[in-house]
């Protein structure tokens, strides 16, 4: 049966250039409708050579992709226009005044009266007040914003983020993760790729890692953060302790002084618990004067998948 909430899918897709570099090897991936993909991978892991395929701006060497339905190839006008993509470089033509930037990228794609729409996009991005400067006279983050209004004009389907907020302020990526969510809630589909791990932790629904061209895992966020779940847990002891009790060597403690950090398992059958601790600690006669807990962030799991992905 056939998903009628996929918008994305890509098969076996695989890009190699001339001198036998693999950029991608062999990535399937599906994407739903109203969801917010988060892409994340170090330098070079293929992100962006993934997302210009499907938007059709690269060829790849084998593999096929659709989007809603039909092939990026034989359909490339269709599937042009239910793409809005924001791309890591700044490139625009900033001889002409913001309003006139958006205005030409709307005609693009067939939009006769494009007055209306460039208005509704540049008052979405707070550009409003800046539709009559010269795109030369911008700072670095205001072209940011101009970029994500030439993706968004032509009001498409699915929006490409690809790195949105580097090297911007703190008000644009605010205003960004408003839209994502006002743009979510009317069914649009967005693939974030970022560094900011706070940011996919913030916005995706689901996640997928890539490394050297292969996608290493796709699992929704919430399982994710789950599944990887850490209680990093330090306690302070009212005494040294010589060495530690078995269950803190179970649970990966570490012992400075008189605290002793470990990582508590969530939900992981087999695994001794906190209260296997204290009562060994009790055993010794130690009492804990003080616990600190922080709980595992995406940037945790991201790098002990990457981590794992190298070492195996």
């Amino acid at each position: 049966m056939i998903n009628d909430r996929r918008v994305i899918s890509v098969a076996d897709l695989s890009k190699v250039y001339k001198g036998g570099f693999r950029a991608l090897d062999q990535v399937s991936l599906e994407i739903t409708r109203g969801e917010v993909f988060g892409l994340l991978g170090p330098n070079g892991a293929g992100k962006t050579t993934l997302i210009n395929i499907i938007a059709g701006l690269s060829k790849a060497t084998s593999g096929s992709i659709s989007v809603l339905g039909m092939d990026v190839v034989k359909d490339y006008r269709e599937v042009r226009r239910a793409i809005g993509l924001v791309q890591q470089e700044i490139n625009a033509d900033y001889f002409f005044s913001v309003r006139e930037i958006v205005a030409i990228q709307a005609g693009y794609f067939g939009i006769k009266n494009p007055g209306p729409a460039v208005e509704r996009t540049l008052k979405s991005l707070n550009l409003w007040d800046k539709r009559d400067t010269s795109g030369r006279k911008l700072s670095g983050g205001m072209k940011r914003r101009v970029m994500i209004a030439k993706a968004l004009v032509h009001d498409p389907d699915i929006l490409f983020l690809d790195e949105p907020t580097a090297g911007v302020d703190v008000e644009l990526r605010d205003n960004l993760w408003r839209l994502i969510g006002e743009l979510k809630a009317r069914g649009k589909t967005i693939i974030l790729t970022t560094h900011y791990l706070e940011e996919a932790e913030q916005l995706a629904d689901r996640i997928g890692l890539i490394n050297q061209g292969r996608i290493i895992r796709v699992q929704d966020k919430a399982s994710l953060l789950k599944e990887f779940g850490l209680a990093h847990v330090s306690l302070e002891l009212d005494q040294a302790m010589g060495k530690l009790p078995p269950a803190a060597k179970e649970l990966h403690g570490k012992l400075e002084g008189n605290t002793l950090t470990v990582n508590h398992l969530v939900d992981v059958d087999g695994v001794p618990t906190l209260q296997d601790l204290m009562a060994q600690l009790t055993e010794q006669n130690i009492r804990i004067k003080n616990v600190t807990f922080a709980k595992t962030s995406l940037n945790d799991i991201y790098r002990e998948l990457i981590n794992g992905e190298h070492r195996s």
